[in-house]
């Protein structure tokens, strides 16, 4: 066993002896545990979940995946209480009210992860105090395991715990460790692409439907499209604008259609939005911590 597989089987020994409680119940929490289990980093009896109201929605959790769950009050607090990792999978908007009703339920060692866009690692310390915790960018394409997460620690994580917010992600796509000066645009670039892409995806079926194609081709034919040109991207490792140039021949019909492409400023339009993303998620990010402070 070489050495990087070796680390990597201590980390899942790790996360096979943790108790983890889900804060949360919708589909990036449902996503979480279907991936650890899928990889077989933990067994269905060391994840609890937990949600403030929606007792349906545990029933439902705990019928399809075998997790732990409470109904009452006092056994979710228990439930927490127990943990050695918390995700916190909440709204924003809930966010403040959660963190407030963990203080008292934590333990000394537990590790926080939160999914929730904008809480930084300060609006959580802010509450918790000094505290292992883990700030996390997850985008919707994780419910199918193909997600693509950011990561950044506050000083209190150890290795083994950033191995462990690292393993959690990776279940259900890559993970990548950032600053968390970064997790803004991080935010306007994987946490909002996937919408990108769609929003180029319904203009490319439209324009075959107009050209005469069924619905359906259309559809099938601009999937494969987009699935073959990442995994070119993906498998060849060559810089998309070389890929691109490849792929257009002087005079063509592939630089005809970048000649409007270039005159509309698609590209520049691209860009700007992402940027906005950005702006925006920090916006967010202001507009939690004053509600927290």
């Amino acid at each position: 066993m070489d050495i990087m597989n070796e680390i990597k089987s201590q980390e899942k020994d790790t996360f096979r002896s943790l108790h983890f409680s889900i804060f949360g119940a919708g589909s990036i929490a449902e996503a979480i545990v279907r991936g650890v289990l899928a990889k077989q980093l933990t067994e269905p009896a060391r994840i609890s979940m937990v949600n403030r109201s929606n007792n349906e929605r545990l029933l439902e959790l705990k019928r399809k995946y075998g997790v732990t769950i409470e109904l009452s009050s006092e056994g979710k607090q228990k439930l927490l209480q127990e943990a050695d990792v918390i995700v916190l999978c909440m709204k924003p908007k809930d966010a403040a009210g959660a963190l407030h009703e963990l203080k008292p339920l934590l333990r000394t060692g537990t590790l926080i992860i939160s999914v929730i866009a904008g809480l930084s690692l300060h609006a959580i310390e802010h509450i918790l105090g000094p505290i292992a915790a883990v700030r996390t960018m997850p985008n919707t394409s994780s419910t199918i395991g193909l997600g693509a997460t950011a990561i950044c620690c506050s000083n209190a994580v150890n290795d083994s715990q950033r191995g462990i917010a690292m393993a959690m992600f990776e279940a259900v796509g890559i993970a990548v460790e950032v600053e968390e000066q970064h997790m803004n645009i991080v935010t306007g670039l994987s946490g909002s692409g996937p919408a990108y892409l769609y929003y180029v995806m319904e203009s490319m079926i439209q324009a075959a439907v107009e050209g005469g194609l069924t619905k359906e081709d259309a559809r099938d034919l601009t999937v494969q499209t987009v699935l073959g040109a990442a995994e070119m991207v993906r498998l060849t490792q060559e810089e998309p604008a070389e890929l691109r140039r490849k792929v257009t021949s002087p005079g063509g019909t592939t630089q005809a259609a970048l000649d409007v492409m270039n005159t509309h400023h698609v590209g520049k339009t691209i860009v700007s939005a992402v940027h906005r993303a950005a702006e925006r998620s920090q916006e967010m990010e202001h507009q939690i911590g004053r509600e927290i402070e």
